[in-house]
Protein backbone atom coordinates (compact mmCIF):
# COMPACT_ATOMS: atom_id res chain seq x y z
CA UNK A 1 0.00 0.00 0.00
CA UNK A 2 1.48 3.44 -1.05
CA UNK A 3 0.99 6.42 1.08
CA UNK A 4 -0.25 9.50 -0.91
CA UNK A 5 2.92 12.22 -0.74
CA UNK A 6 0.79 14.66 1.44
CA UNK A 7 0.62 11.67 4.44
CA UNK A 8 3.81 10.71 4.61
CA UNK A 9 5.52 14.59 5.84
CA UNK A 10 2.76 14.83 7.90
CA UNK A 11 3.55 11.24 9.80
CA UNK A 12 6.74 12.52 9.98
CA UNK A 13 6.29 15.50 11.75
CA UNK A 14 3.18 14.24 14.07
CA UNK A 15 6.21 11.02 15.29
CA UNK A 16 8.31 14.31 15.88
CA UNK A 17 6.22 16.21 18.17
CA UNK A 18 5.42 13.26 20.40
CA UNK A 19 8.89 12.10 20.44
CA UNK A 20 9.54 15.65 21.85
CA UNK A 21 6.84 16.00 24.15
CA UNK A 22 7.40 12.68 25.75
CA UNK A 23 10.04 13.82 28.70
CA UNK A 24 9.23 14.66 31.92
CA UNK A 25 7.02 17.46 32.45
CA UNK A 26 7.28 20.23 34.96
CA UNK A 27 10.65 21.39 37.02
CA UNK A 28 12.97 18.91 38.27
CA UNK A 29 12.41 17.34 41.68
CA UNK A 30 15.63 18.38 44.23
CA UNK A 31 17.04 15.67 45.93
CA UNK A 32 16.55 15.40 49.65
CA UNK A 33 18.81 17.02 51.55
CA UNK A 34 20.82 14.67 53.79
CA UNK A 35 21.43 15.70 57.54
CA UNK A 36 24.99 16.95 58.75
CA UNK A 37 27.22 15.31 60.41
CA UNK A 38 27.64 16.13 63.98
CA UNK A 39 30.16 19.31 64.26
CA UNK A 40 33.29 18.88 66.86
CA UNK A 41 32.46 20.68 70.20
CA UNK A 42 35.23 22.02 73.57
CA UNK A 43 34.28 23.89 76.25
CA UNK A 44 37.08 27.02 76.00
CA UNK A 45 35.99 28.30 79.06
CA UNK A 46 33.56 28.08 81.76
CA UNK A 47 31.04 30.00 79.64
CA UNK A 48 32.25 29.65 76.26
CA UNK A 49 32.33 26.89 73.70
CA UNK A 50 34.16 26.48 70.49
CA UNK A 51 32.21 24.87 67.68
CA UNK A 52 34.18 23.61 64.56
CA UNK A 53 31.24 23.06 61.74
CA UNK A 54 31.07 20.09 59.74
CA UNK A 55 32.28 19.49 56.24
CA UNK A 56 30.53 16.63 54.96
CA UNK A 57 26.65 14.93 55.60
CA UNK A 58 25.63 11.80 56.41
CA UNK A 59 26.32 10.52 53.26
CA UNK A 60 29.82 11.24 52.80
CA UNK A 61 28.81 14.06 50.15
CA UNK A 62 30.66 17.28 50.67
CA UNK A 63 28.65 19.75 52.50
CA UNK A 64 27.75 22.95 51.11
CA UNK A 65 26.47 25.19 53.91
CA UNK A 66 24.76 25.10 57.13
CA UNK A 67 21.75 27.52 57.87
CA UNK A 68 22.30 27.60 61.56
CA UNK A 69 23.38 26.23 64.76
CA UNK A 70 21.53 25.33 67.88
CA UNK A 71 22.62 24.68 71.21
CA UNK A 72 20.40 22.47 73.08
CA UNK A 73 20.05 22.01 76.67
CA UNK A 74 18.92 19.37 78.90
CA UNK A 75 18.43 19.27 82.94
CA UNK A 76 21.04 17.20 85.29
CA UNK A 77 19.90 13.41 85.88
CA UNK A 78 20.34 10.03 86.90
CA UNK A 79 22.78 9.25 84.47
CA UNK A 80 24.92 11.18 81.75
CA UNK A 81 22.16 10.83 78.58
CA UNK A 82 23.11 9.95 74.96
CA UNK A 83 23.64 13.20 72.27
CA UNK A 84 20.22 11.98 71.16
CA UNK A 85 18.45 11.82 74.27
CA UNK A 86 19.49 15.56 74.97
CA UNK A 87 18.50 16.50 71.33
CA UNK A 88 14.87 14.55 71.71
CA UNK A 89 13.81 15.45 74.99
CA UNK A 90 15.79 19.32 75.15
CA UNK A 91 15.41 22.48 74.79
CA UNK A 92 16.89 25.05 72.32
CA UNK A 93 18.53 27.33 74.48
CA UNK A 94 20.66 29.40 71.74
CA UNK A 95 20.38 29.86 68.35
CA UNK A 96 22.66 31.34 65.87
CA UNK A 97 22.20 31.75 61.86
CA UNK A 98 23.94 32.76 58.94
CA UNK A 99 25.53 35.24 58.20
CA UNK A 100 26.90 34.96 61.45
CA UNK A 101 28.19 31.12 60.29
CA UNK A 102 31.42 30.61 58.77
CA UNK A 103 31.76 28.28 55.75
CA UNK A 104 31.65 24.15 56.73
CA UNK A 105 34.79 23.56 58.86
CA UNK A 106 34.96 26.90 59.97
CA UNK A 107 35.29 27.43 63.69
CA UNK A 108 32.75 29.37 65.81
CA UNK A 109 32.76 30.80 69.45
CA UNK A 110 29.69 30.84 71.45
CA UNK A 111 28.95 33.25 74.45
CA UNK A 112 26.88 31.22 77.15
CA UNK A 113 26.99 33.89 79.30
CA UNK A 114 23.65 34.78 79.26
CA UNK A 115 22.39 31.30 79.53
CA UNK A 116 20.94 30.80 83.57
CA UNK A 117 20.17 27.63 83.71
CA UNK A 118 20.72 25.07 86.48
CA UNK A 119 23.44 22.07 86.11
CA UNK A 120 22.70 20.17 83.18
CA UNK A 121 24.09 18.70 79.55
CA UNK A 122 24.53 20.61 76.55
CA UNK A 123 24.29 19.33 72.65
CA UNK A 124 25.21 21.29 69.67
CA UNK A 125 23.28 20.39 66.14
CA UNK A 126 23.83 22.07 62.88
CA UNK A 127 21.39 22.27 60.96
CA UNK A 128 20.60 23.00 57.03
CA UNK A 129 18.29 25.06 55.24
CA UNK A 130 14.81 23.19 55.02
CA UNK A 131 15.36 22.54 58.52
CA UNK A 132 17.24 19.59 58.17
CA UNK A 133 18.83 18.97 61.69
CA UNK A 134 22.21 17.27 61.37
CA UNK A 135 23.62 14.80 63.89
CA UNK A 136 24.08 16.10 67.47
CA UNK A 137 27.38 16.87 68.83
CA UNK A 138 29.33 14.93 72.09
CA UNK A 139 27.49 16.00 75.19
CA UNK A 140 29.39 19.12 77.15
CA UNK A 141 28.31 18.96 81.34
CA UNK A 142 26.74 22.89 82.17
CA UNK A 143 27.62 23.40 85.54
CA UNK A 144 25.84 26.10 87.74
CA UNK A 145 26.34 29.43 86.79
CA UNK A 146 26.17 30.11 90.77
CA UNK A 147 29.61 28.35 90.82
Amino acid sequence: MRLPRLAKPLFVFTLGILAVHCGRKGDPIPRPRAPARAPEVRMTGMRTVTVTLPTRDIQGSVLVGVDQLRVIYLPLGLARPTPEEVFSRGQVVLDRRRPDLPDPGGTVVLDLHALHRPAGWLTVVAVRVGEVPGEPSAVLPWLDPAL
